[in-house]
């Protein structure tokens, strides 16, 4: 189904109004089995969905852990649980939760943490992604809600360190406006989506989301080391290869964010440097500091495994990659590739276009690239449907680019002139 491509409707009207204190207050956080008791027993009695957000310490701890889990309901009001504090052991709230409808905003950024709680929703709706299916180009929490709600929400902490303790009251003031109007924003997209004919597709999107397993463990997450693109080097490969595992165990044990055990910068020199000595090692301007001394056996041991490995063992320069080379690639190594590519990238584009929607949330980029680097022998659009769907595309998605797509894979490259 085909849906105008006109602008989502937001009201118009006097500046937005500057939203810098829940309308009740900012509620004590729940610490202990007593109160975490009240907590759960307010949510249970009250009815509609729930708002429910997180605050973690990415930046500043190894894991991805909950530090600060906000709960909102009509008739309960909010409540912010410090899980820190009750041990992980959130069973009452799992029990009070049991079956309710979340809204969250990004949830696939929060829902692996609350599911280490044992915190799942029921029925899940996801404010940021219905604003995108809505068409909007901007859909952070803030901006959706001074559009379409009419209040600026501060710029606060979500960056900051909430395994801290603690917790400064202007953070959890900026915790707990988080959710005061996660709701009525929902209820507006809602209404949105069913405006624009999107709201089935929505749904579907929601579940899935909701359903999606935990991402698999990178291959080779060393090499996302910031700066390894210029090495070519194998044995300097080894290098940081064997200071990024060493780094890692350091920052697993102590739930230390990788970086603040050691910046990427100094794996790299390290590697560049291949000092022979722990003397030398020191010498090297970011390991000078007290903190790097202290560890510097950790990485000369480190480094002395890597200079020991045969060349059987150096790592590749080039990492596996489980799919298609490189799009820029194509041309020359498969150039019917490249032209299926071209005609899927130009007809979704249009079909994303008629229908306000980025073109990523109409068809993943890499599933479309999978598609086009191998396509089902069978080009029939129930082959290529099937394909779709066993790769995770949804109803509503397979509906919109089936005959497109279907039409693009059976594309060729020109014929060189002679």
């Amino acid at each position: 189904m085909d849906v105008p491509a006109d602008e989502p409707t937001a009201p118009t009207g006097p500046d937005p109004v500057p939203l810098t204190e829940p309308a009740d207050g900012v509620p004590p956080v729940v610490a202990d089995p007593a109160a975490l008791r009240r907590a759960a027993d307010a949510l249970a009695g009250a009815k509609g969905p729930v708002a429910v957000d997180t605050e973690r310490a990415s930046g500043y701890r190894y894991s991805q852990r909950a530090y600060l889990v906000q709960l909102r309901r009509e008739g309960a009001g909010t409540w912010l649980v410090d899980p820190i504090a009750l041990g992980g052991r959130l069973d009452p709230l799992v029990q009070a939760l049991d079956g309710t409808e979340w809204v969250l905003h990004a949830a696939s950024q929060d829902l692996p943490c609350l599911a280490e709680l044992g915190l799942r929703p029921g029925v899940l709706f996801d404010t940021e992604l219905a604003g995108r299916l809505a068409g909007f180009e901007r859909v952070a929490l803030g901006t959706l809600v001074e559009r379409l709600l009419g209040y600026r929400l501060e710029k606060g902490h979500g960056a900051a360190d909430w395994s801290r303790r603690p917790l400064p009251a202007d953070w959890l003031t900026y915790a707990a406006l988080d959710v005061e109007l996660l709701v009525q924003l929902r209820d507006v997209l809602e209404t949105e989506l069913e405006r624009q004919g999107k709201l089935a597709w929505a749904l579907e999107e929601f579940e899935a989301v909701r359903m999606a397993p935990l991402p698999r463990p990178r291959t080779d997450p060393w090499r996302r080391t910031s700066g390894i693109h210029r090495v070519r080097n194998q044995r300097q490969l080894a290098m940081v290869r064997s200071l990024w595992e060493a780094r890692d165990a350091v920052a697993r044990e102590r739930d230390i964010a990788p970086g603040r055990v050691l910046p990427d910068s100094a794996l790299m020199e390290a590697a560049a440097r291949n000092p022979a000595s722990e003397a030398e090692l020191l010498a090297l301007p970011v390991f000078r500091g007290r903190a790097q001394r202290r560890m510097s056996g950790v990485w000369m041991n480190a480094l002395r495994k890597a200079a020991g490995l045969t060349k059987a063992e150096l790592p590749e320069p080039a990492g596996q990659h489980d799919g298609p080379p490189p799009p820029n690639r194509w041309a020359d190594k498969d150039p019917d590739a490249a032209a299926r590519l071209a005609a899927a990238r130009t007809s979704l584009s249009a079909i994303a276009e008629a229908n306000t929607l980025p073109v990523e949330n109409l068809l993943l980029p890499d599933l479309v690239r999978r598609t086009c680097w191998q396509p089902p022998a069978d080009l029939s659009p129930e082959s290529v449907a099937s394909v779709l769907r066993e790769n995770g595309a949804r109803s509503w998605q397979i509906e919109l680019t089936l005959e497109a797509l279907t039409k693009a894979l059976a594309a060729t490259a020109p014929t060189p002139p002679n």
